[in-house]
């Protein structure tokens, strides 16, 4: 393992630990102290809502600071200096949990440097530090915290607090997204016109291609590989004939930038932009405490943890912190003074949507299901005592080995600026609603501002949440190529039902928006949900590391898909190939089967092979795999895969026609076909068009290898604007190998669907005379 790459895990593992430790602190001291009485909290909307001094933070009723005029002044005999600000605060579990770990971490730290401990030269300032941050969200009036929670519930500083959300259930698309839709096809028909050089009056608006793109997941290397590819994608002409962008992971960051007044919706700036900013480690503890010391970044990149510890209707976790620390990189310019707190919303990115000028953006995550499980910490009542909650996890266990065996799937959540959606669920909610909790489709309060940007930048690339059998995937490279541990990949191997389980790191999570609508939802929609009060959301990278299935639901009408794959295991897990398995699920018509990276052996990518067995696409199916597995059946997969066994390397860009021929029995569909003529592309049963991008080494980059260097590591949180040159040149020189066959592809696509309409008009015109002749016949 590289040096960087030591180094950007140990960083991770360490803020892990960390957390880990004072967590442990936190609840010795809760199970050592007397609970609170409960106690009558300020009314919201009308009406008075009990509060609980003790137990979990994940269900609590908002505290309002806000308190009578008359309780604000300090009276001159009152005994204490409290006030009732602060008196609310206290009594609030999730916030009083948050303040005992920054009061321990102090003691913690001056404990050490009372004792001569080493440490280093910027940790001296550090007590002084998280003193003055104590002071600031001690809820004091004009304090930073109250400040920020006041302005939360202000109309004229968070509109959406003004407005009723519900919960929208249906498998189509929303209204917001439909309109948009209709601007941006006039769009891209302007670009479409430009891009193949042909008279924009020509083209009829039903024969222009609906294109998506999508990035993978990868961290920082996907986001710089994916600006490379964006800005060539972009400078060809093709970008603007584009309709929609899916990301996983460091893809969803890019997009984050690029759609914000730091980026400008040009790439050329976002690399620059990053050439600033990833220079410095994310946790490194200076350069973020400089920005939340400082105004006015603090109130900047705070408002989310305070908004989220204060409302209290999900727990607050390392997910949390980590999304404070990406967003102290990612979302902050170089000249702090140009912040604009509508960056820090993803409903505001609709700003530059509103004329159809930009792709619409999908950002994705995922949730485990774990059949039998639900989700660990999803279903934790409010108010229980953690040594309960603790106890009831131990007797799970105890039962593991009397159960049946189960299979796990993940389910698929997509955010665009318009709303958050579950097509497993078929739920929604409107984006600037997230945050709020619901029941029976309603928000049970609408003064909860939208949650920030930089907590959902944390969800999306948390891949630090994997299970254990994801984090052995990693290492077990190096175990088996040494045949003294050979015993314990057997040992590791024969557990790995149990492994694909556990999650070391809790996912963030969200309020649950279905909870209350059991009898109107799908049989998609696990049963573990239906009273949860969260849902638990991490890095989709866990399920696909390409963010293709929501660019197959429905109504979005793909023609051509764009997959710019950066992952670390590009060559290794078939990514794309494993869409075929949804795509059958969802009987999506069209997709190309048995596409992607030749398989080299049987046991390659143990993980991925996981990843697809769970995947399923209704409850009966999941039922299905469960009587499966309980037989003794370790390869039950949700779609069949047919990989073509050809030795043979992808290149920089390959592309795959699928077809829509019908079949009348359950053979094998036609396998899609690699494209070598354009004209296999323009056939009448001609399907969706794939068009694959993988990040691999080029002639023209030399040195630049994926695979062996060293900061390209998904670990590595250290840029310089040297490597983001390099990684950048190296996307650019993988498009530009491809560049003329996708133009080729593009048109032939486009003339296929001119035919078509065509012949359609013919059959419709021919269909209207038959129908008058007839009329006129009936009259003579």
């Amino acid at each position: 393992m590289h040096y960087t790459t030591k180094l950007g895990f140990g960083a991770l593992v360490t803020v892990g630990a960390v957390a880990a430790y004072y967590s442990t602190q936190s609840r010795r001291r809760t199970l050592t102290t007397t609970t609170p009485p409960t106690t009558k909290a300020l009314p919201i909307d009308g009406e008075d809502v009990d509060v609980g001094g003790g137990g979990g933070g994940g269900g609590g009723a908002i505290k309002s600071p806000d308190a009578p005029s008359a309780t604000r002044s300090r009276s001159a005999s009152a005994s204490s200096t409290q006030t009732e600000n602060q008196k609310e605060a206290a009594l609030d579990t999730q916030w009083q949990k948050f303040t005992d770990r920054l009061s321990a971490l102090n003691t913690s730290i001056l404990s050490t440097i009372s004792l001569g401990n080493v440490l280093p030269d910027w940790s001296i300032g550090l007590p002084v530090w998280i003193t003055k941050l104590q002071r600031e969200l001690n809820m004091e009036p004009g304090s930073l915290a109250d400040t920020i929670w006041t302005e939360a519930r202000d109309p004229l500083v968070n509109p959406e607090v003004a407005r009723d959300a519900k919960v929208r259930l249906s498998a189509d698309l929303c209204d917001e997204e439909k309109e948009f839709l209709k601007k941006r096809r006039e769009y891209t028909k302007k670009a479409l016109a430009k891009y193949l050089e042909i008279p924009e009056e020509e083209i009829h608006p039903d024969d222009v291609p609906v294109i998506a793109s999508t990035g993978s997941g990868g961290g920082l290397r996907a986001m710089v590989a994916g600006a490379g590819y964006y800005q060539a994608l972009h400078e060809s002409g093709l970008y603007d004939c584009i309709t929609y962008t899916a990301g996983v992971s460091g893809s969803c960051w890019l997009q984050s930038i690029f759609l914000s007044s730091i980026g400008q919706q040009d790439f050329g700036k976002v690399i620059e932009h990053l050439k600033t900013r990833i220079g410095v480690h994310i946790a490194y503890p200076p350069a973020v405490l400089d920005l939340i010391d400082t105004v006015p970044t603090n109130k900047y990149l705070l408002r989310g943890i305070v908004e989220k510890l204060r409302v209290g209707y999900s727990q607050f976790g390392l997910v949390d912190l980590y999304g404070l620390l990406l967003g102290a990189r990612l979302l902050v310019p170089e000249d702090p003074q140009r912040i604009d707190d509508k960056d820090l919303k993803l409903s505001q990115q609709k700003r530059f949507l509103e004329n159809g000028e930009q792709p619409l953006p999908i950002y994705t995550a995922v949730r485990h299901e774990i059949p039998g499980v639900g989700n660990e910490t999803e279903n934790k009542e409010s108010g229980k005592d953690e040594e309960v909650a603790e106890a009831k996890q131990k007797e799970k266990e105890a039962q593991e080995d009397t159960t049946p065996k189960q299979s796990d799937w993940f389910q698929w959540f997509e955010a665009t600026p318009y709303e958050f959606y579950s097509e497993d669920l078929e739920a929604g909610i409107p984006t600037w609603g997230l945050g709020r909790k619901y029941e029976y489709g309603h928000n049970l309060s609408q003064q909860i501002p939208e949650l920030q940007l930089p907590l959902l930048l944390g969800i999306w690339g948390s891949a630090f949440c994997a299970t254990l059998s994801h984090y052995y995937a990693e290492i077990r490279p190096f175990v088996t190529s040494v045949s003294i541990m050979s015993t314990l990949d057997s040992m590791v191997l024969q557990r790995k039902a149990s492994l694909i389980k556990v999650h070391p790191f809790d996912p963030a999570s969200v309020p649950n928006f279905i909870k209350g609508l059991k009898d109107q939802l799908p049989a998609t929609c696990p049963e573990s949900l239906h009273d949860a009060e969260t849902i638990q959301l991490m890095d989709s990278g866990m399920s696909n590391n390409l963010g293709v299935y929501p660019l197959m639901r429905k109504g979005r009408g793909v023609d051509v898909v764009i997959a710019f794959d950066s992952s670390a295991d590009v060559k290794v897990a078939n990514w794309i190939g494993y869409v075929e398995g949804y795509a059958k699920q969802r009987k999506i018509l069209g997709w190309p089967v048995s596409i992607g990276w030749p398989k080299e052996d049987e046991t390659t990518s143990e993980t991925v092979k996981e990843l697809e067995d769970a995947t399923a696409a209704s409850k009966e199916e999941a039922e299905e795999k469960m009587v499966e597995a309980s037989e003794g059946h370790e390869d039950v997969q949700a779609g069949e895969r047919n990989i073509d066994m050809k030795k043979k390397s992808l290149g920089p860009c390959t592309i795959w026609v699928g077809s829509t021929e019908t079949r009348e029995s359950d053979e094998e569909p036609p396998k899609g076909k690699a494209v070598e003529e354009e004209w296999e592309v323009m056939r009448p049963e001609a399907g969706i068009v794939v068009a694959y991008l993988p990040l691999i080494p080029h002639k023209d980059v030399p040195g630049v290898d994926p695979d062996t260097s060293a900061y390209l590591s998904t670990w590595n949180f250290e840029w310089t604007p040297t490597q983001i040159d390099s990684l950048t040149s190296l996307a650019k020189a993988n498009f530009a190998e491809g560049k003329d066959q996708l133009k080729r592809t593009i048109r032939a696509v486009y003339e296929r669907k001119k035919k078509q309409r065509i012949e359609r008009e013919v059959q419709e015109e021919e269909m209207r005379r038959e129908e008058e002749r007839k009329l006129g016949d009936t009259f003579a």
